[in-house]
């Protein structure tokens, strides 16, 4: 399986490079991704097309900045790691098709909402239970139901 990084996370599935979001991706294909790991690139482009900075991812995703920054290139995080980016990945790409708009959704991210508790939805996502929670917002957002 070949993986390319855009938009945060994708996956090519022929030579012709037909992309299909994260989001959209079936449970055993993300399974089998995390377990063969993310590498430092994939973690770069989601934190470039998502606009963080390591301070932020590695509050995210609940670990030391030295362990973002210690990996080069082509390296891959361990499974846990791997499964922290892969549920950030998966919840921006989300974003990314309800909002149709990358820095929209990013801007959305880092506003105070008040159906969140006039909280940002970048500050929840360091646990499952916030991930899920805006994931929620967003799909109330998809249906029309104001949020």
């Amino acid at each position: 399986m070949a993986y390319l990084t855009l938009n945060p996370l994708t996956k090519v599935l022929s030579k012709s490079a037909k992309i299909i979001p994260l989001h959209q991706w079936n449970t055993f294909e993300k399974i089998e991704a995390i377990k063969e790991g993310v590498t430092k690139e994939q973690l770069e482009n989601l934190k470039d097309k998502a606009e963080l900075d390591y301070d932020t991812l590695a509050r995210v995703l609940n670990v030391a900045k030295a362990t973002l920054h210690n990996k080069k290139g082509k390296a891959k995080f361990d499974q846990y790691i791997s499964e922290r980016i892969f549920l950030v990945a998966d919840l921006y790409s989300f974003g990314y098709e309800i909002f149709g708009n990358r820095l929209k959704f990013n801007s959305w991210m880092k506003s105070e909402i008040k159906a969140l508790g006039y909280v940002t939805p970048l500050s929840l996502i360091d646990t499952l239970y916030g991930i899920g929670e805006v994931k929620n917002m967003i799909g109330r957002i998809a249906y029309g139901i104001i949020s």
